[in-house]
């Protein structure tokens, strides 16, 4: 007997197949990670472009392998364009030199009782050329997490050692031990991983560390700089010579208290825990008076405010001075010039004593020893993020 199927049973019966087969596809083969990117992303893949790496990619990206030795940088411009066209991913290189040649200030001192000069035991200089991917405002972020399981388990072809394409030769970084430990290692997991199993996610090496808010101020103290007419954060430059610090015994009390009455000064409104806290209220006073003397001096002073302290410093330098071949500092004449104009006198002390005696402006003294310290910045991270 003859059965007669209707367009409906046919189109149902499809349904049913295609369903099954893709449980069974399901169950009998993961799929890759590289297979859950966004098949039709567009990523610029150009053979004849070398993508090196800038300060407008990033901020945070993935350090995914490395190469040196003779032809690094062919073979990192070949990966960049397989992980581009392949894995639709954005790749970029990065080249850095190396130079352990030079001898290096080691630690004691020699028996003339200079610094030891030591040099490295295998003396070499070279390139290395990095390759990294990606565009990412925080190194948590999903796309970056999701793109970095991506080159852990890729095997690109030209990172394939074993390929007649690669002629058995590669100058990627350390691939040799890898590759060993990766066959030996009891996880089969871990042996199911590519080349590139050991990426990390890191900051792009082109931006300065200001770019990022991890180790920067922290907002708090920014928020105690904020109104501060001339604020250290504002020093234009790289340098600058303190030239008094004014310390307190308490620190502040963050959210914990309120202010119960109104402060005048940098620190207006701040919390402080308790009495004592009314000594580091004293000594950001005597910074923002001194500062603010010094400025009707015609001095280019600023003050800059902390839980523990409060600094004024004079000047804004590119640098400090120049290294000398023996490890010793020779400093700038106006650098010196502030540490010698501000720094403590000698003087006659009683019982025919001679001491160091504190330079004082307005009765607020400076410090006995001026020192050159390093300018703070802002985290600019989140307005960098913002901009991009």
């Amino acid at each position: 007997m003859k059965t007669r199927w209707s367009r409906r049973d046919v189109l149902a019966g499809v349904s049913v197949v295609v369903f099954v087969m893709l449980a069974v596809t399901g169950v009998t083969s993961a799929t890759p990670p590289w297979k859950k990117l966004v098949p039709f992303r567009s990523v610029d893949a150009d053979p004849q472009k070398s993508y090196w790496l800038t300060e407008d990619h990033g901020p945070w990206m993935i350090m995914a392998t490395s190469f040196a030795g003779p032809g690094a940088e062919e073979q990192a411009r070949t990966l960049v364009l397989e992980l581009r066209q392949r894995y639709r991913v954005d790749a970029y290189m990065h080249k850095r030199t190396f130079d352990y040649t030079q001898p290096v200030i080691g630690r004691g001192l020699d028996k003339f009782g200079s610094p030891k000069r030591m040099r490295y035991q295998s003396a070499s200089k070279f390139d290395e050329i990095a390759v990294l991917v990606g565009n990412y405002t925080a190194y948590d972020a999903p796309d970056a997490q999701a793109q970095l399981e991506i080159v852990k388990t890729a095997k690109p072809t030209c990172l394939d050692i074993s390929s007649d394409t690669t002629k058995k030769t590669t100058t990627q970084r350390f691939i040799g031990l890898r590759e060993l430990q990766r066959l030996v290692h009891a996880d089969p997991e871990m042996r199911e991983l590519g080349p590139m199993r050991r990426a990390f996610i890191g900051r792009n090496p082109l931006l300065p560390r200001e770019y990022f808010v991890a180790g920067g101020i922290e907002p708090f103290v920014l928020e105690m700089n904020k109104e501060v007419e001339h604020s250290l954060l504002d020093n234009p430059g790289q340098y600058t010579v303190r030239v008094a610090s004014f310390q307190g015994e308490s620190y502040f009390a963050g959210e914990e208290a309120a202010a119960n009455s109104p402060r005048p000064g940098p620190l207006a409104g701040l919390p402080f825990r308790s009495s004592p806290g009314k000594q580091l209220e004293a000594a950001a006073d005597s910074a923002h008076r001194l500062t603010e003397a010094l400025r009707q001096r015609g001095v280019e002073a600023y003050e800059f405010h902390d839980r523990f302290e409060s600094i004024v410093t004079i000047g804004s330098f590119q640098s400090v001075g120049t290294q000398l071949p023996d490890g010793r500092l020779d400093l700038s004449p106006e650098v010196y010039q502030i540490m010698q104009t501000y720094g403590a006198k000698r003087s006659d002390l009683p019982q025919h004593v001679q001491g160091l005696v504190p330079r004082r402006l307005d009765g607020i003294p400076f410090d006995v020893q001026p020192m050159p310290v390093k300018v703070p910045r802002r985290p600019l991270g989140a307005d960098y993020v913002a901009g991009s």
